[in-house]
């Protein structure tokens, strides 16, 4: 599962498959809070709205936006808080989660860590074989955020399990020579 963290527009994306096979979309939307509601509540209804995308998909793994430094100052406030919701309600779970930047998402998808949202959500729409782009833009960039987990995920635990088995030998090796 992606979720591109928001303030008013949290994206969330489902996706199965894995590497070298086709994927498919199991849904994609935003959870939508108000700016006229206050700080407290409108976080407690991302949470709400997490946690029933969650409970509805049951995903092996969730990839959230990593939340990148921007001129203004509130933007990024709310999207971190927002972020904090998502990393909270995956790991509540044991699930584990992937932080992946918006220009490794974009790179994944479309080859470009430039490309624009209409980029992004053309290749979405192209890679999972959709007539059309997830809407609203929040959600096309949530799912790409679940394929680009998909298919760089995939290879980081590779790496990660080969250096663990590489270590564990190493250590046998040296636990060898010491008696």
């Amino acid at each position: 599962m992606g979720i591109d963290p928001g303030l008013t527009r949290c994206g969330v994306g489902a996706v199965e498959g894995a590497i070298g096979r086709p994927l498919t979309l199991l849904g994609a939307d935003a959870v939508r809070t108000s700016p006229d509601d206050d700080l407290p509540q409108r976080l407690v209804a991302i949470e709400r709205g997490i946690d029933a995308w969650l409970d509805l998909h049951r995903p092996d793994a969730v990839a959230v936006e990593r939340v990148f430094a921007q001129h203004n100052l509130s933007t990024v406030m709310g999207t971190a808080q927002a972020s904090g919701i998502a990393l909270v309600c995956a790991a509540r779970r044991g699930l584990p989660v992937a932080l992946h930047t918006p220009s490794e998402a974009k790179a994944a998808i479309t080859g470009s860590g430039r490309a624009d949202k209409a980029q992004v959500g053309h290749m979405v729409a192209r890679i999972l074989r959709l007539d059309s782009p997830p809407k609203p833009a929040d959600a096309a960039d949530a799912v790409a955020l679940a394929v680009c987990h998909i298919w760089r995920g995939g290879a980081q635990a590779r790496v990660a399990q080969a250096q663990q088995d590489f270590a564990r030998k190493v250590e046998l090796a040296r636990q060898a020579r010491g008696r």
